[in-house]
C-alpha cells in the first residue's frame, strides 16, 4: 500500500519530528510514501508568508526526504468527477483539498490527513490519520 500525505500531516513531520506521524511513517517505510506538488506548494507558500528561514529549512529537508509527485493524467478527469459529486451533494470541499483528494484517487493510495472528516466526504478516497 502506498500513502500520499496531506499538507498537515508534512507539517506535523515538520513540528514534531518524533511524534506519530513520524513513527508511522518509520513503520510503513519512506519508499511507501509521497506527497503531492500540491502540498509541496502549499507547504511553501506558508514559508513564503512567515518568512522563516528556521521553517524553510525544515520543510525543506522533509520534502527532500519524501518523493513529491507531480499533478498529471488522470487526475484532471478524476478532479471533475470529484468536485461534481461534491457539488451536487452541497458538500464541498477547499479547491486545494478537491485537486489532493483527485491525486491520491488517481494514483490509488491512501491519503494521510488529519483533516478525515472533510475527505470522507470524497467517495471512494481511503483516507487515514496518522496523528490522532
Amino acid at each position: 500500500m502506498r500513502f500520499l500525505l496531506d499538507t498537515n500531516i508534512v507539517s506535523d513531520l515538520v513540528r514534531n519530528p518524533m511524534g506519530r506521524s513520524e513513527q508511522r511513517l518509520a513503520a510503513v517505510g519512506e519508499s511507501n510514501v509521497c506527497t503531492s506538488v500540491i502540498v509541496a506548494a502549499e507547504l511553501r507558500f506558508g514559508i513564503e508568508r512567515k518568512k522563516s528561514i528556521r521553517l524553510e529549512r525544515q520543510v525543506e529537508l522533509i520534502l527532500q526526504r519524501l518523493e513529491v509527485v507531480s499533478l498529471d493524467v488522470p487526475a484532471d478527469k478524476v478532479y471533475a468527477k470529484v468536485r461534481a459529486r461534491l457539488e451536487l451533494g452541497g458538500r464541498l470541499i477547499s479547491a486545494n483539498d478537491m485537486l489532493i483528494a483527485a491525486h491520491a484517487l488517481a494514483l490509488g493510495m491512501t491519503l494521510v490527513t488529519d483533516n478525515d472528516r472533510e475527505f470522507a466526504r470524497v467517495e471512494g478516497l481511503a483516507v487515514e490519520n496518522w496523528v490522532r
